[in-house]
């Protein structure tokens, strides 16, 4: 996925640079950082350094977990629980900055995407995609494109995992070759990823940052996302579109 992301971060900054111009206009990027000390944003070394340990192994734990035979949820939880043995924070005044709201809507989000999931909705949807025409252009292209904007709104790990099934379905009854399939496979992993741009309650990262902007005088909106966050997705699965076709069919 290297190479088509590299593109997409390119146009992603250059479709920022447009969307924020009256935010950037006269001022000096660079004049900007060199004015940041960053000395000045660590209190605590010692803390630093534990945390940076921690998050390390974690990172490495979370890369080897099927070895280790533990689901990273558990590697998570035993991190977090490592971190406060060794640093012993003041927990209630850490619970009192978690972002509940956050937490809480990520809770409903999963019940009802679980939902979704045992009721056959995401099943039917992703088998209308895989299903509805022989030819692998098309199909990838729909893959992609189908991908895209249903991870915008649904969680793409369920998406994803009713899919999986059902392209290797499709492949087998179409008589692909793994070389001839590798389209649909980076297909579904560009529209499920990149998808997630879309719309605020597209990606994690977007619910927590919109959380935490509740606490400006600013806040992150789900329509003032959607004016920005819609077109950068709608860019990057052109771009996916074009790369995949140049890469595959030509």
């Amino acid at each position: 996925l290297g190479p088509v992301i590299a593109l997409v971060l390119v146009a992603t900054i250059i479709f920022n640079r447009f969307a924020f111009r009256r935010q950037f206009a006269g001022v000096s990027d660079g004049q900007r950082i060199a004015s940041y000390d960053e000395k000045k944003a660590i209190h605590d070394k010692p803390l630093l350094i534990k945390c940076l340990v921690v998050l390390g192994l974690t990172i490495v734990a979370f890369m080897i977990h099927d070895f280790l035979g533990l689901p990273p949820a558990v590697v998570a939880l035993v991190s977090a629980a490592v971190l406060a043995f060794i640093t012993k924070p003041p927990i209630e005044e850490l619970l009192h900055e978690i972002e509940w709201p956050t937490l809480v809507f990520f809770a409903g989000l999963f019940v009802l995407v679980g939902g979704l999931k045992a009721t056959g909705v995401t099943t039917a949807l992703a088998g209308l995609i895989a299903g509805s025409t022989s030819s692998v252009l098309v199909l990838t292209m729909m893959i992609l494109w189908g991908s895209a904007f249903l991870s915008a709104f649904l969680d793409n790990i369920p998406f994803v995992a009713a899919m999986i099934p059902l392209l290797m379905s499709t492949i087998a009854q179409l008589g692909l070759t793994p070389a001839q399939a590798d389209p649909l496979w980076w297909a579904l992993s560009l529209g499920a990823c990149l998808g997630g741009n879309g719309t605020l309650i597209g990606a994690s990262a977007n619910v927590i940052v919109g959380g935490i902007s509740e606490r400006t005088r600013d806040p992150i909106t789900f329509r003032n996302y959607l004016a920005v966050g819609l077109p950068a997705m709608l860019i990057s699965i052109v771009i996916c579109s074009l790369y995949i076709y140049l890469r595959y069919f030509t």
